[in-house]
């Protein structure tokens, strides 16, 4: 038996790899030092954080489908109209009092801010009661 024809028992055992191990060399691709080097963390994203902040109340940021009438009060409708005329959608939208919506002339609800002494007949409108009563206070009709 030759020196070179030597063969072992047992095979050469290889060196475990520790965390620094794989392809990737030093670091294994976590940068450097710090809470996210480590083993076993899981930090929570940012943007998590943000959302945890915003209220969780029912429609906090969605609008409501019921189309809401344009108020017009009776210190307004003192102002731009003369004694005798026809107040109605379509001329509180010619006058500028009203903006349409979306192409069409909106629903209108006359409130009772302001005194009202022309004699005023409004039609094809919504009124509260005190605007009501008022108007025909001061001699107007309400059709």
């Amino acid at each position: 038996m030759q020196l070179n024809e030597l063969t072992r028992f047992t095979k050469n055992k290889k060196s475990v790899r520790v965390g620094r191990g794989g392809k990737r060399g030093k670091t294994s691709g976590r940068g450097t030092k710090g809470q996210k080097s480590r083993a076993g963390t899981s930090m929570r994203p940012e943007l998590r954080d943000i959302i945890k902040k915003l209220p969780k109340n029912r429609g906090y940021r969605f609008k409501s489908f019921e189309v809401k009438p344009a108020l017009v009060n009776l210190a307004l409708i003192e102002k731009t109209f003369a004694a005798g005329d026809a107040v109605n959608p379509e001329t509180l939208v010619a006058k500028k009092l009203v903006k349409k919506v979306a192409g069409r002339v909106p629903a209108i609800k006359i409130l009772a801010t302001g005194k009202l002494t022309k004699k005023v007949v409004l039609s094809g409108c919504l009124f509260s009661e005190t605007a009501k009563a008022s108007i025909e206070a001061a001699g107007g009709s309400v059709a």
